[in-house]
């Protein structure tokens, strides 16, 4: 998961510190960021549109989509909200 770490404009890719990772778009604005514990994304995390929007978020458990996601739209409404459990989509 973590195998680029720059990008050939030479921008980092992401910046791991302690057990939180960001990841960059190629142009440095922020992508994704949430906790990464054992290789693993972990607790909430909060993906971004280039143009620094949030674009969706939900929780991780050991690497699996896991509770509720939402994904968000150009303007920052509510486009979908989903609950996933253990990194399938819950029908229920």
């Amino acid at each position: 998961m973590l195998e680029k770490e720059i990008y050939a404009n030479g921008q980092k890719v992401y910046d791991l510190k302690d057990d939180y990772l960001t990841y960059y778009f190629k142009n440095g604005a922020l992508k994704a960021e949430g906790h990464f514990i054992k290789n693993k994304k972990e607790a909430e995390w909060v993906f971004y549109r280039k143009t620094g929007y949030m674009w969706k978020k939900g929780t991780y458990i050991k690497g699996k989509r896991d509770g509720q996601w939402q994904r968000f739209s150009a303007d920052g409404q509510v486009e979908s909200d989903c609950i996933y459990r253990d990194g399938e989509l819950s029908k229920a």
